[in-house]
């Protein structure tokens, strides 16, 4: 007797229905009853891992169920690979692991071969399967902790959220990894236009990491291999003598013009009055940053240039560039201006001017006395004023009628260099009357925020990739693009991974 045919009637779903049943079954017996909160959370925190996991291993094992189905019937047109070559046969049941946010799941597929090609799976492509083991959410959840916290306490998070599906090593090159189209992303994206009279603002820090030796700079690896070869003492705290390579953070800046006067900024010798209270200053909008290590600072300011001309391609806008007073930093902004034939203001920030003026006020007067701050008051006041010629002539002028000798005056000459030496960057006035920042919080607190919190954390000796990849990644959560460049990055990898075949080949091959 010829046996009917008969279809399958059996759930693709029916192992994650079972532990499904299971785990209410659990929940519903008596021992549950006498389970605390806390052991409840942790058994359905295991449990409810597995279900997923059971979950997205039924649909897997589904769709291959459909792809060999198709395979068998003889549907489907024949496969081309990226080479452009024809691939006309078929095999079922090639399988790879797949390490995701449940655990390890097992993807099976069709190969379609061909002679002296290699296999192409159309269903990796569906599923756009990374080139390695582990999925993309599996990527975006070591990218969130390696870049808030360490390499140890990352790989502990998703070890206690994922299970043992990633290990330490690897979580470093998925971190390098993922900052590969980070470029790519901000040429694409087009930046929050803002009116003409909101000034744009471009600043720029350098901040020290600490590395290991093989990724310092070649002169600085070679004054560390000189130290080495001497003895010295004990360090003085918080020094770390050539063991740090530079990084150049800059930000740019959209800001809403805030008019001030110099006691806005200084408060008068003798304290404010209280009748007319202080001004606040101009804040910081749509802030911007980029970091690196790797790169240099030349091309540091490029970028951030190139984020400012995007803002504002016709310079309409009142540009306004803040940086520390470096001679060599200047040189670099002052190059990059001329190249882009464009004629921003240059600041000095106001905080290091006022440092210079502390240590000269504490040559005529002890620190902490009344006399000091008032001696400071006055001389930033006038600063403030754009009078700093003249309180630079005013001051060695006090300590000549003084007679101090050269041992205390160096502060006061250290004061009348740089405040004579950078005097075109020093017109605060201006700055003041305009609404203008003078400081350069944004960027030392982005300095601050990429780097002292977590590249300058206790202990830590960076390697160049991992410190680099780490960097460039904390920037982009911190202009919050976190979301909008991970789908960037993924669709940029999947097309890196499945490329279209050539219009070219294909014509040869038709």
């Amino acid at each position: 007797m010829t046996p009917y045919d008969t279809h399958a009637t059996t759930d693709p779903f029916v192992r994650s229905i079972s532990a499904f049943e299971m785990l209410i079954g659990t929940l519903s017996g008596g021992d549950a009853t006498a389970w605390t909160h806390d052991e409840l959370e942790e058994h359905l925190e295991k449990a409810g891992r597995d279900l997923l996991r059971l979950v997205l291993q039924d649909h897997l094992d589904l769709r291959a169920q459909r792809e060999e189905k198709q395979v068998r019937s003889g549907a489907g047109p024949v496969v081309v690979g990226p080479d452009g070559q024809g691939r006309p046969w078929r095999e079922p049941g090639h399988e790879r692991w797949l390490a995701t946010v449940f655990g390890l799941v097992r993807v099976t597929r069709v190969a379609h071969r061909g002679p002296s090609a290699c296999n192409v799976h159309p269903a990796d492509n569906a599923l756009s399967l990374p080139a390695g083991r582990h999925s993309t959410g599996l990527r975006r959840l070591a990218v969130t902790e390696a870049v808030r916290s360490s390499f140890d306490q990352a790989h502990d998070a998703i070890e206690r959220r994922c299970g043992n599906v990633l290990g330490k090593r690897r979580l470093e090159e998925l971190v390098v990894a993922a900052e590969v189209d980070i470029d790519a992303f901000y040429r694409a994206r087009i930046p929050v236009p803002c009116s003409r009279d909101m000034p744009l603002v471009v600043q720029v820090e350098g901040k020290g990491v600490v590395m290991r030796p093989e990724a310092l700079r070649e002169a600085t690896g070679r004054a560390a291999e000189k130290a080495a070869s001497g003895h010295r003492g004990r360090l003085a705290p918080g020094e770390k003598p050539n063991r740090k390579r530079m990084a150049t953070v800059a930000c740019v800046f959209d800001t809403r013009p805030a008019p001030r006067r110099p006691h806005d900024v200084i408060h008068p010798p003798g304290g404010r009055s209280g009748e007319r209270p202080a001004r606040p200053g101009p804040k910081a909008e749509n802030k911007w940053c980029t970091a690196s290590l790797v790169r240099s600072p030349e091309r540091v300011i490029a970028d951030a240039f190139d984020q400012a001309e995007a803002r504002d391609p016709k310079c309409l806008r009142p540009w306004i560039v803040l940086v520390d007073g470096a001679r060599h930093q200047l040189e670099l902004i002052e190059a990059e201006t001329r190249r882009r034939g464009i004629t921003p203001h240059v600041l000095l920030d106001f905080v290091h001017v006022a440092e210079y003026v502390w240590a000269a006020a504490h040559v005529f007067h002890k620190p902490g006395t009344t006399e000091a701050e008032a001696w400071a008051a006055d001389h930033l006041t006038s600063i403030l004023a754009g009078h700093a010629a003249r309180t630079a002539a005013e001051m060695t002028a006090q300590a000549d009628h003084e007679q101090l000798p050269a041992a205390r005056r160096e502060a006061v000459e250290a004061c009348h260099r740089y405040l004579k030496g950078h005097v075109n960057q020093l017109h605060y006035n201006i700055a003041l009357a305009n609404g203008w920042p003078i400081a350069t919080g944004a960027v030392e607190g982005a300095c601050r925020h990429l780097i002292a919190d977590r590249l300058d954390i206790a202990g830590a000796r960076w390697g160049l990739p991992g410190a680099e990849a780490v960097l460039r990644l904390r920037a982009v959560v911190a202009n919050g693009d976190l979301d909008l460049y991970w789908h960037f990055h993924t669709r940029q990898e999947h097309q890196r991974i499945y490329p279209e075949p050539s219009p070219q080949k294909l014509a040869l091959t038709a």
